[in-house]
């Protein structure tokens, strides 16, 4: 998946096509919405500086590392804007919760 905002850029046939015969999904913002592309980057500068430390020597080797690290970030990270929760603890309560409602 390749993030990015709307740049013209971006959004040209060229571009589109070089994504496409790399096999890439594009992802963009959706109505010029800055705080979407804010939150992609925010979790790209998390992977790369909490995690992906060391480079990759393969596609297999880096997909194997974005998905442990999304596990430890989701499962075992607290997070001090979740009260030192993790992602999945407030998830799972919340869904409690809706099921008690």
């Amino acid at each position: 998946i390749h993030h990015s905002d709307r740049g013209i850029q971006y959004c040209s046939s060229e571009y589109q096509a070089a994504l496409a015969a790399y096999g890439m999904t594009p992802s963009m913002t959706d109505g010029y919405d800055c705080y979407q592309n804010a939150q992609a980057e925010r979790v790209n500068g998390i992977l790369k500086q909490e995690f992906l430390l060391s480079r990759c020597r393969t596609m297999k080797e880096l997909g194997v590392l974005i998905k442990e690290s999304i596990e430890i970030y989701n499962q075992l990270r607290p997070h001090l804007s979740l009260g030192m929760k993790t992602p999945n603890e407030v998830h799972e309560k919340a869904s409690w919760e809706y099921q008690l409602a």
